[in-house]
């Protein structure tokens, strides 16, 4: 260990850091994450003008692939890779892992922005700049909360994992209006407005940070780690390509190299379980799972992001594809419209994230976290009574509601997860917190698209086909349209683009009609109308799906018990201090007081061999050990010990 202040309930204290440096990292990881947020939001607006700024139409069938590895490849990456790159800074140190981040999200921030290729090439040097800002991101969120954890105290975590959140959410909102206004101008500006967040957080992370985290020497797991990528990265890329239709159907579910990819992954992922569980220093504690608020605390956190996290995109299709240009906007100016329109989506968990933080410090994290749940699973089952074509304030209403149900939620569950870990896990407990919950986002995204292609699938041919006969096409060429796969529509309302003009135009149809009824099909009023009933009965069942998953994750967040903070098991050496010190106290001889006081004999659950599980000598340089049972041992504690407090 390389830690020098304890803090009575030993985690690391902040003396010698000045009595600010908590407020120095948290105003530091916020900008980290104000930084990869805002980088992942942008991207949602700024696509079309992307793929018009490299010449490449990404709604062909051949380019679809890369639409979809350039829309959801930094996620993939972060999920994949925060365990790890949290386990590496528990071992190493979580603030030069983080600053490494910062470096390298940076670095390649300036590379994406300066892409001159054009066609697939270009497409493919922004997918792989994408994955390396990906890795970057994943250090500064596999250590950012440790380092928040760290540097403040437990009654204090909660208001920092609240202001903390802002950042993300004030992100990926001030993401989709910097989109909207930069990527007109310039597509490769909304890349280059990340690197002076970048350059002034890495110089201010190097000069201000400061590890003081409890660090334990071991070897990196190599071969959990090369199982835990694979495993994941499959599961992963077969939902990615799950989105693309296969052999007649309007989905690739039944494409075996989809159902291997999926089904292959979770087989290596079960041996990573079994390998963890079998090597010295393996990295990630399975042992952590015995903990009552860490586990509790993923699982709800899964299943809200499972839940909640195809929801933005179902929102901004609703808009972008349907409201919008049902209520007098064009196509190309839906995007920037859409991130507005959902403007109260942030306010609500503006207000509350940091509140609900401050109170679960005083009351603890279970009230506030599962009402939190609760309300955000209401708000799923009141959208499915909102008509495809409401009135704003309801939807305004709505999904204000929603943020603060997810607002009331976020802060308090992360920092139930936290404090329930011992110190020289956090990393690799920060980082399994935050794969749960991309890989939920992942999954929700491919199930959301899933459930609505489905939906459209079932009834828009038909709609499509009658439509466009009415309005004066070619029967052959609207048989044509109308059977094209519907995901290709659901892209073109995501992309803000027509996707009558992109359907129609290769068949030649729109040359033999009339101006006006040309006009009239490429209009923005004729698809939206179309595809509102498909639509709107995919979206029914996508919301009842989140609706379960969300009422699932109520019971896991209820049952995690107590408030419970980790409390560090003492050696035989310190208690053995104790009973001296508290012999000279009360006027005995301290020889006295230890007699018959040995390593075993003084800790409960002494063998008298030597042995104790969950308690390892003290090191070398003096500091306590924390063994890899010692993780158990806070498990113990959860389940009715003195350690859970009320």
């Amino acid at each position: 260990m390389t830690v020098d202040n304890v803090r009575p309930d030993g985690d690391p204290g902040t003396a010698g850091r000045g009595k600010n440096y908590k407020w120095i990292a948290l105003s530091n990881t916020t900008l980290g994450i104000l930084m990869v947020t805002i980088n992942q939001s942008i991207l949602l607006i700024s696509l079309p003008a992307l793929f018009r700024g490299i010449k490449l139409n990404p709604l062909i069938p051949s380019n679809t692939s890369y639409f979809l590895w350039i829309f959801m490849g930094f996620i993939l990456v972060t999920a994949v890779l925060v365990v790890s790159l949290g386990r590496v800074g528990d071992i190493y140190g979580r603030v030069k892992m983080y600053n490494l981040g910062f470096a390298v999200f940076t670095v390649f921030s300036i590379l994406l922005s300066v892409t001159w290729l054009t066609g697939p090439a270009g497409a493919l040097w922004i997918i792989i700049m994408r994955v390396f800002q990906g890795i970057g991101g994943a250090f500064l969120f596999a250590n950012s909360t440790a380092i928040l954890t760290d540097a403040f105290p437990a009654d204090e975590r909660g208001k920092a994992m609240g202001i903390n959140g802002i950042a993300a959410v004030g992100g990926s909102f001030l993401g989709l209006i910097l989109g909207g206004v930069l990527a007109p101008i310039e597509w490769r500006l909304v890349f280059l407005v990340s690197v002076p967040f970048g350059l002034f957080g890495t110089v201010w992370a190097y000069l201000k940070l400061r590890d003081n985290g409890i660090r334990i020497a071991a070897k990196i797991d190599w071969l959990g780690n090369a199982l835990f990528a694979i495993g994941l990265i499959a599961v992963l890329t077969g939902i990615v390509y799950s989105l693309l239709p296969y052999g007649g159907h309007p989905t690739g579910w039944t494409n075996p190299y989809v159902l291997t990819a999926i089904f292959g992954g979770i087989v290596v992922l079960v041996l990573f379980g079994w390998v963890e569980t079998k090597v010295p220093a393996p990295m990630f504690r399975l042992s952590l799972f015995k903990i009552r608020s860490f586990t509790c605390g993923n699982i709800a956190g899964m299943l809200g992001a499972l839940g909640r996290g195809g929801l933005q995109f179902m929102l901004i299709i609703w808009l972008q594809g349907i409201w919008l240009p049902q209520h007098g906007y064009s196509f190309s100016r839906t995007p920037l419209w859409a991130g507005i329109y959902m403007v109260p989506l942030t306010i609500g968990f503006l207000l509350l994230g940091p509140i609900s933080g401050i109170l679960s410090d005083r009351f603890g994290a279970r009230l506030f976290a599962t009402a939190g749940l609760i309300v955000s699973g209401a708000v799923f089952l009141l959208l499915e009574l909102l008509p495809i074509n409401f009135s704003y304030i309801w939807f305004a209403l709505l999904i204000f509601l929603f943020a603060v149900g997810m607002g009331l939620f976020f802060s308090p569950n992360q920092a139930s997860v936290m404090n329930s870990l011992p110190p020289d896990q956090r990393g690799a407990g920060a980082g399994m917190l935050n794969t749960f919950q991309n890989s939920a986002t992942v999954l929700s995204m491919g199930l959301f698209f899933t459930i609505v292609t489905l939906g459209l699938a079932s009834r828009l041919p038909t709609h499509l086909y009658k439509g466009l006969v009415a309005a004066g096409v070619d029967p052959s060429a609207a048989h044509l349209v109308a059977n094209e796969p519907p995901i290709g529509s659901l892209f073109s309302a995501f992309l803000g683009e027509n996707p009558i003009q992109e359907l129609l135009g290769p068949t030649g149809a729109l040359k033999h009609l009339a101006p006006s009824q040309a006009a009239y099909i490429t209009g923005r009023s004729f698809f939206p109308h179309l595809i509102e009933a498909p639509f709107a009965a995919g979206l029914h069942l996508a919301f009842t799906f989140a609706a379960i998953a969300t009422a699932i994750a109520v019971v896991f967040s209820a049952f995690r018990g107590r408030r419970y903070m980790h409390q560090p098991v003492p050696t035989a050496e310190e208690l053995a201090e104790g009973a001296a010190e508290s012999a000279g106290i009360v006027g005995l001889d301290e020889t006295a007081a230890l007699v018959g006081l040995d390593e075993t004999a003084a800790l409960p659950g002494g063998n008298g061999n030597g042995n104790r599980a969950g308690v390892t000598r003290r090191s070398r340089n003096g500091h306590n050990g924390v063994s890899a049972a010692s993780a158990s041992s806070g498990a113990d504690t959860e389940f009715g010990s003195s350690s859970e407090n009320t």
